[in-house]
């Protein structure tokens, strides 16, 4: 008997307020990084109505205009219309920032301090850190999360290219999926919210968005005439943004994952420097989880680590392939090669994915994780299937 479910994922546009907010968090995170790669940062931002407040923990020799960093971000979002409250000339950016604790710092460094279990560089904060990757899509991602973000990404690039007058920055997606036997086998409803100026129709904006949206980017096999377009369906969306809702550094920790596929830790990546394995082990997780599913050892993996404050090595390790290992192999098995081939001490994966460098306003937006082709971005490379291969034999 074959096992039949619905899933759905959901994405959110670059003027989303919540990514307003990390937009604005992750610019002030590669400044930093690009005059000082040591820098620390753990930058979280606020927005509501025309405020944004930029806070946080950071020390770095880097000299920066918090104020003019805050409108550069808010201005390639696209709050710069006229009937903008939130408007990136126009917005008042107040800043508290202190440095980062001693207390923290001494952990982290990579040195001896009275009470620290070893002298290296030990982890930023406890905690629990996902990867996750499955065959199910050529990005080794699940399906849903990444057609909402191909539908968000459309909608962005339609409105930069100023082909649409009437599009604006705020924006939400969700695709549900149809499985059978895990597989998808088509799509049973698609949600658009998109933001709009005042003069737009709403028959003329379902319109766009089903037939210059959807049906460009979703696959057109999952497409049946059972499918459902829920376009704005309040009926209006003139009023949105940190306008119309407040916005928050790390509130869309699912929607930077996996949609909800695979399993989440809690903590957010944004404004956060790599010795944060709230960040760096959950890209590295990605990473491991990605090259398990590429060499061919499971259709499915998900593999968790989890870290004490100040100190190098995870206290656990752990491997799950839902059943989907292949070759007669144990998730206990894959678990060992893993270990392996990779280190998970933080320094190492630092310096495994070379992540000492301003790259992270690349991944602010549409997931960190299922971006291909992109060299800066290494945790989505499969650069180790033959060692993992090698290790399990």
């Amino acid at each position: 008997m074959s096992k039949r479910f619905i899933f759905s994922s959901e994405s959110v546009g670059e003027g989303h307020p919540d990514k307003v907010a990390d937009t604005i968090s992750d610019a002030v995170l590669d400044a930093c990084l690009a005059q000082d790669k040591y820098s620390r940062v753990a930058c979280e931002t606020y927005v509501k109505s025309n405020i944004a407040v930029v806070g946080g923990e950071i020390t770095t020799r880097a000299k920066l205009d918090f104020v003019k960093l805050a409108r550069e971000a808010i201005r390639e979002i696209g709050y710069v219309n006229d009937d903008d409250v939130f408007h990136a000339d126009k917005v008042f950016v107040n800043t508290i920032i202190t440095q980062q604790s001693p207390d923290i710092s001494q952990g982290v460094d990579a040195k001896a301090a009275k009470g620290k279990k070893k002298a290296e560089q030990g982890a930023g904060d406890q905690g629990l850190m996902f990867g996750y990757a499955s065959d199910e899509t050529p990005e080794l991602m699940p399906a849903p999360i990444m057609f909402a973000h191909r539908l968000g990404r459309k909608l962005t690039q339609i409105r930069k290219s100023g082909k649409i007058h009437w599009l604006r920055p705020d924006a939400k997606s969700q695709v549900s999926v149809v499985y059978e036997d895990d597989e998808p086998v088509a799509i049973s409803n698609v949600v658009i919210s998109t933001q709009h100026s005042a003069d737009a129709e709403h028959k003329q904006i379902e319109e766009f968005c089903i037939e210059e949206v959807v049906k460009k980017v979703l696959p057109k096999s999952l497409l049946t005439p059972d499918t459902l377009f829920l376009i704005n369906p309040t009926g209006r969306f003139v009023v949105g943004g940190p306008q119309g809702d407040t916005g928050l550094t790390g509130r869309k920790i699912i929607v930077d994952s996996y949609g909800g596929y695979g399993r989440h830790g809690g903590g957010a990546f944004s404004g956060k420097d790599p010795s944060k394995v709230d960040r760096s082990a959950a890209y590295m997780a990605r990473y491991v989880a990605k090259n398990i599913v590429a060499a061919g050892l499971a259709k499915r993996c998900e593999i968790q680590f989890a870290y004490a404050i100040g100190y190098p090595d995870p206290v656990s390790v752990y491997v799950n392939t839902f059943g989907t290992a292949q070759g007669g192999l144990t998730d206990e098995a894959i678990t060992d090669a893993a270990c392996e081939i990779f280190s998970f001490k933080p320094a190492d994966i630092v310096k495994q994915l070379n992540l000492l460098r301003p790259i992270y306003g690349k991944t602010t937006n549409y997931g960190h994780f299922g971006k291909v082709g992109d060299k800066d971005l290494t945790w989505e490379t499969t650069d180790k299937v033959k060692a993992l291969q090698k290790a399990v034999k």
